[in-house]
């Protein structure tokens, strides 16, 4: 059966002298994977729609196992995020993130447009670490982590001095602070943005700023939810850790 799909290349792999599978995360189908047969020839049509990040319209021939790319028409090739090693490192670990969390032809038109919006607000040069707590925070669900954000985890209490704890899996109020010796104290300002990072609509975000302190406490909390209740371990998140601690040296 030939479709034809929108959709973002979220992985490739060789396959063959001349070959590369592509795996597309599309609008109409969700995740599927196809056979990009010569795309590893320079001259040949498919690889240029082949590349990573690449967002287009594919026309694809689906069976019971692995589709067939017959052809593909670029729409945005996201050139500033590809150009730069930083924005790719970023870019890279939402890709795979998404292909881990997400299972083979489920659709989820709200997640594609949520990863297209992510992908263009970065190539833009909005703020990518931002981009990137936000995107995290809203695949949580799809990891199986539904963190408590509008009250305390342990007594629900909406009022008075909150942290954050993995152990209860949300905001402690300061009343519950005993029930996790662990808890993590963060600011004000930190509680605030992980709360709307989970709830907010991406296509209402404008210009954002967040001090260097406030983003480094937003990535300790959502880095160590993912550590303790995701099970993953991404070769993209590995690599941008490496990165950034080299930047800061």
């Amino acid at each position: 059966m030939l479709r034809k799909v929108e959709g973002i290349v979220i992985r490739t792999t060789d396959y063959g002298e001349t070959n590369k599978i592509v795996i597309l995360f599309t609008r109409e189908m969700g995740k599927i994977g196809v056979m990009a047969r010569g795309a590893k020839k320079p001259q040949s049509r498919l690889t240029p729609v082949s590349q990573l990040f690449i967002y287009g319209h594919f026309l694809v021939q689906i069976g019971s196992g692995l589709g067939t790319l017959q052809q593909g028409e670029i729409i945005s090739s996201f050139r500033n995020l590809s150009e730069d090693l930083y924005k790719a490192a970023y870019a890279a670990y939402l890709v795979e993130l998404t292909d881990k969390l997400t299972e083979e032809k489920k659709t989820n038109p709200y997640l594609f447009e949520l990863l297209y919006q992510t992908l263009y607000f970065m190539n833009e040069g909005l703020d990518i670490e931002i981009l990137t707590s936000i995107y995290e925070m809203k695949m949580l669900s799809l990891a199986g982590i539904h963190p408590k954000l509008d009250g305390c985890a342990s007594c629900s209490n909406t009022e008075g001095k909150f942290a954050f704890s993995i152990r209860e899996g949300g905001f402690i109020c300061h009343r519950c602070y005993h029930k996790d010796p662990n808890h993590m104290r963060i600011s004000e300002a930190a509680l605030k943005l992980l709360r709307l990072f989970y709830f907010f609509d991406l296509k209402r975000l404008g210009k954002i700023s967040v001090k260097d302190t406030t983003k480094k406490e937003i990535k300790a909390v959502i880095s160590a939810l993912y550590d303790e209740y995701s099970g993953l371990n991404l070769k993209s998140k590995r690599f941008l850790t490496q990165l950034e601690r080299f930047n800061q040296q």
